[in-house]
């Protein structure tokens, strides 16, 4: 005889639902692969299913490159004093810094990659487009400087649609000004870094963005000047496909790796090194 009976619930056909708020969900724009938030976060904004490589902020790539608590940033307070009195130009500023965070397409610092010291300018699409202008070119120019006179190495990391056009000619410039201290810290044989992400084109690419000592993109980055219309008008050719991707331009040799986000940590710590970057310890010795 049994001490304890177990009393059976009756059995229901109803299920419990879940609710689950509408943007708990992220779809890719690549490959329409529809999953949890969370994931693409964990990944770094990169598609679990496809590998497609979404943009992210400045402060991401940031926060992904350099050790914790090290990032110094220079001249946060810059930004353009609108030299031509374009229409609207003042106010698609303020717009783009709220939508940004920054005040400028590009922030600028320094701090420590694995232990070693680096300067680091990590430039924001979400910034009217990581459009180069005046403030831009004096950041990147500034920074570049600082490396040359501390004997620093330099990593920037570009994401731009080209020049500024409400800032005219004085954003033109910036490619020649950028490019003359370019031209000082390889005199000085001062390792730089150049990061491509998604996309660089325009004077960026024409610019800064294509003289590093070693040139890295992420998979998929879009990397040229003109479209790929403007460019057919002008030859009057059909152009490969894909010919303005970073894979194309690594098989054509305008670029030395293609490396994921989840590696692009340890690859540029790895050639600072081989490059004569050096940790506190061995730079005391």
């Amino acid at each position: 005889m049994a001490w304890f009976k177990k009393e059976r619930k009756p059995r229901t056909s109803e299920r419990v639902k879940l609710e689950i708020p509408a943007d708990a969900w992220e779809k890719c724009d690549e490959c329409g692969h529809i999953d949890i938030k969370d994931r693409f976060i964990r990944a770094l904004n990169v598609c679990p299913n496809c590998g497609h490589h979404r943009r992210i902020s400045a402060q991401e790539y940031i926060d992904l490159l350099v050790d914790e608590g090290s990032w110094h940033e220079l001249d946060p307070g810059l930004k353009s004093t609108d030299p031509l009195k374009f229409e609207s130009y003042k106010e698609r500023l303020q717009v783009a810094a709220k939508k940004a965070g920054p005040l400028e397409a590009v922030r600028s610092g320094y701090a420590r990659l694995d232990g070693m010291p680096i300067d680091l300018a990590v430039m924001d699409f979400n910034f009217m487009g990581g459009s180069m202008g005046s403030v831009v070119g004096e950041k990147i120019a500034r920074l570049t400087r600082r490396s040359t006179e501390k004997r620093l190495p330099l990593i920037i990391i570009s994401a731009s649609g080209g020049a500024r056009m409400q800032e005219g000619v004085l954003s033109l410039m910036q490619m020649a000004k950028t490019s003359v201290e370019i031209a000082r810290l390889r005199s000085a044989r001062i390792p730089f870094v150049s990061v491509l992400t998604n996309p660089t084109t325009g004077g960026v690419s024409a610019s800064y963005a294509m003289q590093g000592d070693v040139i890295l993109a992420e998979p998929g980055a879009v990397i040229g000047f003109a479209g790929p219309r403007v460019i057919k008008q002008t030859i009057g050719q059909d152009l490969p496909p894909g010919f303005q991707t970073a894979e194309f331009l690594l098989e054509h040799g305008m670029m030395d790796a293609v490396v994921p986000r989840s590696e692009l940590r340890d690859t540029t710590a790895q050639l600072l090194r081989h490059m004569g970057g050096r940790r506190p310890a061995e730079a005391a010795d």
